[in-house]
This record gives C-alpha cells, structure tokens and sequence, in this order.
C-alpha cells in the first residue's frame, strides 16, 4: 500500500549545503595553517563525503507526478506534492505519472451472446490512486490497463445480444448499461495495479461485414412487420369506431353482407401503401 515519504523542503537543505560547504572551505584552511595538518585533511574528506551524500537526495516534482522512493530495494515511500524536494540519500526515485489517462481498444471482431459476430471498440479513462501498487504490482500499469480493457471488452460482448429479443432484456447497443458494466468489471481487473477507472464507454459498435448485409436486411423486415402491425391496429379500431357511429346515429341500418363489403373497403383504404382508386358503384351488391 501507498504511504508518505520522508521529505524535506529541497530549499531548507540546500541552505543546510550551502553551511556545509562554507564551513569546510573557512575549516580547511585554519587547520592547514596550523601544525595539525592532518586534521585539514580530514575536514576535507568529511566536507566532499557529506556533500556528495547530501546532493544525491535533492529532486524536483512536476504537477501530477509521484516518485515512489526505494533504498537499496526497500520501499520507503512516496512523495506526490510537487515542488523541490530533498529525501533519503542514495534512494532511487521512480517517476508515477498521476494525469488522467485514457486508452481506446482496436476494433475487436467477436461473438454476441446469440453467437452473431460483431465488430465492438471502447475507450477507457483511468488514473493511478497507489503508486505503490502500480510500480510494483504490475510490471508495466499502462500496458496492464490496454490488455486488461480489450480483455474486458470481449467478455462483455459475450454476454449480451446485439439486439434485444424481449423489451426487458439488456442488449449492447444500450450504452448506459453496458457502460457500466464494462465500468464495474474493469475496475475489479485493474485494482491490484493500483488503477482507479473513471470511465468507460463504447465507441464503436456494428455487425462483422460478413454478416452485416444479411442483419440489415432482417432489421428492415423486422421494421416493416412493426409498422404493419400499427397500421392494422389503428385501422381495425377506426372501421369499429366507423360501424359504431353509423348504428348509434342512425346513419344508415346495414346488413351483415354490406358491413363486411365496408370494412373490406375501408380496410384497403387505410392498410395500402398507395392511394386509392376510388370507383363508383351505380348498381347494388344483389345484381
């Protein structure tokens, strides 16, 4: 797990350099012009170790930038506040970027839950919440979050049909659900590396070309059936509401023959796809 690193303020240590270094340059001399001329070679061997040992901890921090700290293979800890930082001498200092990344899949050929192939592509947005986790729990996190989204993606698309069958089924064109299933299952693939997902949505998403023709066909005569279906249903209630206003207002007394020869004209009428010829009728429907 993440925990802080120790860190002092880089301008507070170079100032504490800054005393060092002047204290061994007025040191080295009086000691040099005394007759314990081995202590000025001490105070110059200490001076230029302590130096060369208090310079290696000094870094610089961007915006959006971590450094996770390591001593000699152990981890210490990390430092995410940007600015000029001074920390453990002799520690590695490997840079985490914190910016909010994103990646999108390639368009991934795969099988819907009714086994009809289909081309479908995501976009992921991420970020990095433990930098711990994400320099040591995975070898490299922003390849780790690419693998594991196609992955996800193709799972999903597995799942679901391209299209609804019954009203209450989910289907992948419903972009609110599956985006957030993709969501929920990408965040439980990817929190071991220390990856917060923010986002995730389907960009792209259409029958494979081999097959695309044949659903297109099928789409439209599933529409033109729906379509007919509203016709002949909202014909049926107009000719009912034709006969009733006729008997209620005495309009004209039919028998069963002349009603059935109405509604079969109405029916045509208003269930055509062209316009009616009318033609006038001059005799009776007896002879």
């Amino acid at each position: 797990m993440e925990r802080r690193a120790f860190r002092v303020s880089g301008f507070v240590m170079l100032l504490v350099l800054l005393v060092e270094v002047t204290a061994t340059a007025v040191l080295f001399p009086y000691y040099a012009s005394r007759p314990e001329a081995p202590a000025a070679a001490t105070v110059a061997i200490v001076g230029t170790i302590l130096f060369l040992v208090l310079v290696t901890g000094f870094f610089v921090l961007s915006p959006n930038e971590a450094r996770v700290v390591q001593f000699f293979g152990r981890y210490v800890g990390t430092v995410n506040t940007a600015g000029f930082h001074w920390t453990v001498p002799f520690s590695t200092k490997r840079s985490v970027s914190l910016r909010v990344g994103n990646f999108e899949t390639a368009r991934l050929k795969v099988s819907d839950s009714d086994g009809n192939p289909v081309e479908i592509a995501a976009v992921v947005v991420w970020r990095v919440f433990d930098t711990a986790k994400a320099a040591f729990g995975v070898t490299n996190f922003v390849q780790y979050v690419a693998v594991q989204a196609e992955s996800a993606v193709r799972h999903l698309a597995t799942m679901y049909p391209y299209e609804a069958h019954d009203s209450g089924q989910p289907s992948l064109r419903e972009a609110t659900v599956v985006s957030e299933e993709l969501t929920r299952e990408l965040r439980d693939r990817v929190a071991l590396a220390g990856i917060e997902v923010l986002e995730s949505r389907i960009t792209h998403l259409a029958y494979a070309p081999e097959i695309a023709q044949v659903m297109l066909a099928r789409q439209q005569a599933s529409a033109i059936v729906s379509a007919r279906f509203k016709i002949v249903e909202g014909a049926v209630g107009m000719v009912q509401l034709a006969l009733d206003r006729l008997r209620d207002e005495d309009v004209v007394d039919l028998d069963e023959e002349r009603k059935a020869q109405m509604v079969s004209n109405l029916l045509v009428v208003l269930c055509g796809d062209r316009s009616a010829q009318p033609v006038v009728n001059t005799g009776t429907l007896y002879g």
